[in-house]
């Protein structure tokens, strides 16, 4: 990235409204040849709209948006660009033609571009191989799973080699192993063929991986730069222990820290306090007579950079006033129980025995990749879908013969919300207490226990469809809660809302299990996400493939793959091409950095220098990482395709 020559992408005071309402206020950013660089931020932050007008699919009331050199300020104008860039709108393959096979699809956006057949051929061959995608040629798009509809979209976004990618939230609703296919590959196009990327997420974690970002808040850019320098505007610790009795912990601790999050028997605190030792007295000593156990000290993460800014601009989660119940004693009751679950779809067969229990007041989370089979086993579960093998209990109730009484005692909550966004938040919390039979005295009491619960109080005459994302969230759990379920499904719960929003969210479902006894059951993509959980099964291909604590499975595949590693380079493509090349098959690419696996720490690392010296690459520096979810998931899931590839089916199993 030579920073003498003019910038890809210039925007000077850009803003953007539809109506009233503004949607993006005075943002400036430019973007340099070569670079990946971010956009980040919740739904509707103004990421899309930006990335629209860069496109030049969107018209902008103020300021100037400069691509390759051109002022894109009319139609005219954005028809002299377009050729050079290609534009992945957000959704999952809503730029695909869903009746279209895959390499028909292909074959429609190459020739919309003009690209020459000897040269469609080697690049269709080289992304389909690069995606995996090979296998599919003939399936229609419609029948593809979220991950591939999205890496088919990248595709047909990439065929004519754009000088610039505009991807609006590529990896939304991907699962992991998905989302690092997609950003291998863009590291290798980049690498490769100059290419230069602007990229938006609604993920936090991916933040790490662009050379440079814009964090977006309202409208605004809060702060922009690399991610070490992003990560310097707030130094401190995180600090990782057990203490309990937890609920107590959580309150002592929270009078004198802003960021305290329950992770299943864990805590985890944000402090300003860049010392471990002291970081760890401090803590210590807020706890009083609490013991704090097993301490782990950590640096921030980009995610708990941007909640400190967040809240250093005044904004507050809502204080959550759990109204006093009789307190939850611990037992071992099951609250759900599958029992070698089977369901066939003619000669397919997407779930494979599975068996597992969850106890009341546990968070149980159901992890897989796009099409593993877990919506199904929810369904079979809710008495939705009538399976075709197996046993289950939900609640105390047989999921086969229960009918009605199975959705009595459970409440469930969808990625959509299943709200109506016409009605109040009161009208909602009134309209589904109805829809489960209560009576007016009891409505009266659960809307004053849902509107405190859900931090609703100020909302109340708000219609749905004006409230934040994070408050709607929080009214579409109320809604799930209204009729004091024992048992709770949450599917992909909180995809696009806000960070702050995301941990009050949390807090609520961890006091509603510990405080309660509340089961839950949780499918969700964000890795981070999946640590709240007491214990995690991982499914592939319809069957159970790892379940345990999230230590455990960290564990577990530490005692397999070795340690993580990050490396800093200052030619990270090169440096990871010759990392695989030395035997590192499993490096990635992050950004800028490079994570490996070391099963010998102290040899592997000299080994791994030594590759990056024989060819010139100056190494800044290589340090040991704790293990993260996201880690477990793709180790596990790509050990068994390698399985699978090798025919090796029956031995995963």
């Amino acid at each position: 990235m030579a920073s003498s020559e003019p910038p890809i992408v210039k925007v000077i005071g850009f803003a953007k409204r539809y109506k009233k309402q503004v949607a993006v206020d005075g943002v400036d950013l430019e973007i340099k040849k070569g670079e990946i660089y971010g956009l980040i931020g919740p739904d509707g932050s103004g990421k899309s709209s930006l990335m629209k007008a860069m496109a030049g699919v969107l018209t902008y009331d103020r300021g100037t948006v400069e691509v390759f050199g051109t002022l894109v300020d009319s139609e005219r104008a954005a028809e002299r660009v377009k050729q050079r860039l290609g534009f992945l709108p957000q959704g999952l393959g809503l730029n695909l033609y869903p009746d279209l096979s895959v390499e028909e699809n292909i074959d429609f956006f190459a020739q919309l571009r003009l690209v020459p057949e000897q040269a469609l051929a080697e690049r269709k061959a080289r992304l389909l191989a690069m995606t995996r995608l090979d296998k599919f040629r003939d399936r229609a798009m419609k029948n593809l799973s979220g991950g591939m509809k999205q890496k088919l979209g990248l595709i047909c976004t990439l065929i004519h080699e754009p000088e610039l990618a505009i991807l609006d939230e590529p990896t939304t609703g991907v699962d992991p192993v998905s989302r690092r296919d997609f950003w291998a590959i863009l590291a290798q196009l980049l690498q490769e063929k100059g290419m230069t990327a602007l990229v938006s997420t609604a993920y936090m974690d991916e933040a790490s991986r662009f050379h440079r970002l814009s964090f977006l808040w309202e409208g605004k850019v809060l702060v922009s730069g690399t991610p070490t320098e992003v990560q310097a505007l707030v130094p401190g610790s995180m600090v990782t222990f057990e203490a309990a009795p937890q609920v107590d912990a959580i309150a002592r601790l929270k009078t004198q820290y802003m960021q305290v999050e329950a992770l299943g028997s864990a805590l985890r605190v944000f402090t300003e306090e860049p010392i471990p030792a002291a970081a760890m007295q401090s803590i210590t000593s807020s706890l009083g007579t609490i013991k704090p156990v097993q301490f782990r000290v950590n640096e921030p993460e980009l995610e708990d950079v941007f909640v400190a800014l967040l809240l250093r601009q005044g904004e507050q989660p809502s204080v959550i006033e759990m109204p006093s119940v009789v307190p939850f004693t611990p037992n071992d009751a099951l609250a759900i129980e599958a029992k070698g679950l089977i369901r066939d779809f003619g000669p397919f067969r997407a779930v494979d025995h599975v068996s597992f229990q969850v106890k009341s007041g546990e968070i149980f989370g159901l992890l897989g990749a796009n099409g593993a089979g877990k919506t199904t086993v929810i369904k079979m579960l809710n008495g939705i879908m009538p399976p075709s093998g197996g046993e289950g209990r939900v609640a105390g109730a047989d999921m086969r013969t229960a009918g009605g009484a199975i959705k009595e005692r459970i409440g469930y909550m969808s990625q959509a919300f299943s709200l109506y966004l016409d009605l109040t938040v009161v009208e909602n919390i009134r309209l589904f207490a109805g829809i489960y039979g209560l009576d007016r005295r009891a409505t009266d009491q659960r809307l004053k226990w849902v509107m405190s619960m859900a931090g609703l109080k100020g909302y109340e005459s708000n219609l749905t469809g004006r409230v934040p994302m994070g408050v709607r969230q929080r009214l579409a759990l109320g809604c799930a809660l209204v009729h004091q379920p024992r048992v709770l499904f949450l599917d992909e719960p909180t995809s696009g809302v806000d960070p702050i929003g995301r941990r009050h969210f949390w807090n609520i479902l961890s006091r509603l299990a510990k405080e309660e006894g509340v089961a839950m059951l949780v499918t969700t993509h964000y890795m981070s996400e999946a640590e709240h959980c007491d214990h995690l099964a991982l499914m592939y291909a319809g069957r159970i493939v790892a379940d345990g604590s999230p230590a455990d499975m960290k564990l577990s595949v530490e005692k397999e793959a070795g340690h993580l590693f990050e490396v800093l380079a200052d030619d990270p493509g090169s440096a990871l091409l010759e990392l695989q090349r030395a035997g590192f098959a499993g490096a990635a690419l992050y950004g800028t950095r490079i994570h490996l696996f070391c099963r010998d720490p102290a040899g592997d690392k000299d080994r791994a220098c030594n590759a990056l010296e024989s060819i010139g690459v100056k190494i800044n520096s290589v340090t040991a990482r704790p293990l993260s979810l996201e880690d477990v998931f793709v180790y596990r899931v790509m050990a068994l395709e390698r399985q699978d590839r090798a025919g090796g089916h029956e031995a995963a199993a």
